[in-house]
């Protein structure tokens, strides 16, 4: 059974305020076990870089956790393989592996408002000749 946490994570997407989790945080928020977890690291070297503490535990990051959410999305819902996650990262190198932000998302769409905007004055230009 999963904690309050993990479920809250699981449907709803939310990672708490923290600067650093345990794998046990980790894997409650995406609902993953340890061994699957310490996997996917292996794997996914390059977006998963926990460090260490003095005691060798695993502290995840922020990122790290919105990295592993990702691939778990890719994994579980989107049918993707390890070598096929790992050519869809390959892609998208140089840009954010993090969800977009709600300012990124705002701009955007003010952009295509905008862009709507210009366009439907085009076609009404257009239409009077």
């Amino acid at each position: 059974m999963e904690s309050q946490i993990g479920e809250e994570a699981e449907h709803h997407g939310v990672i708490p305020d923290k600067r650093y989790f345990k794998i046990g945080e980790v894997c409650e928020i995406a609902g993953v076990k340890q061994h699957v977890l310490r996997y996917w690291e292996s794997e996914f070297k390059q977006l998963i870089r926990p460090q260490r503490a003095s005691s060798k535990q695993r502290l995840y990051r922020q990122v790290d956790v919105e990295n592993i959410l990702t691939i778990k999305k890719l994994l579980k819902e989107d049918g993707f393989t390890i070598p096929g996650a790992k050519k869809f990262f390959a892609g998208r190198k140089g840009s954010e592996l993090k969800r977009p932000s709600e300012k990124s998302k705002k701009d955007v769409k003010a952009l295509l408002a905008d862009l709507k905007a210009e366009l439907l004055a085009i076609r009404q230009i257009l239409q009077d000749e």
